[in-house]
């Protein structure tokens, strides 16, 4: 085998090591993992081809700078598991907690968040 064929065959396997070390980073590493609490403001099933459950929850709390100013945050996420859909639909207009992983990157069949929430709880569960 001539040098140069051994040049390109390394730098082959170099590019398509980076390549799937990229991939895994950007769309299967758990970059965080946490909890949010409120209460759902929507949740439905979206998407043309990838149908995926999108919802939106809405977080109360008080503005540091202020007096005694209540804000709204907005907590998007995506929904993999048809359990913890069935979940959701049975705790609207309660307050709930959503236990998510986030992903660096989307993928059409995740959903159109980086955030995928993984367990519903709930004071009434």
């Amino acid at each position: 085998m001539s040098t140069k064929t051994k040049v390109w065959t390394i730098l082959s396997t170099v590019l398509v090591v980076a390549l799937a070390a990229f991939i895994f980073v950007k769309f299967f590493f758990v970059y965080s993992e946490g909890v949010n609490e409120g209460d759902i403001n929507y949740f439905q099933r979206e998407g043309f081809i990838f149908k995926t459950y999108e919802g939106k929850m809405i977080q109360t709390g008080y503005k540091s700078k202020g007096t005694a100013t209540i804000q709204s945050n907005e907590f998007r996420f995506s929904v993999e598991d048809e359990q913890v859909v069935a979940t959701l639909d049975s705790v609207s207009n309660q307050q709930i907690k959503l236990y998510w992983k986030r992903y660096l990157g989307t993928l059409p069949w995740r959903g159109n968040s980086q955030f995928i929430v993984y367990k519903v709880s709930s004071s009434a569960l």
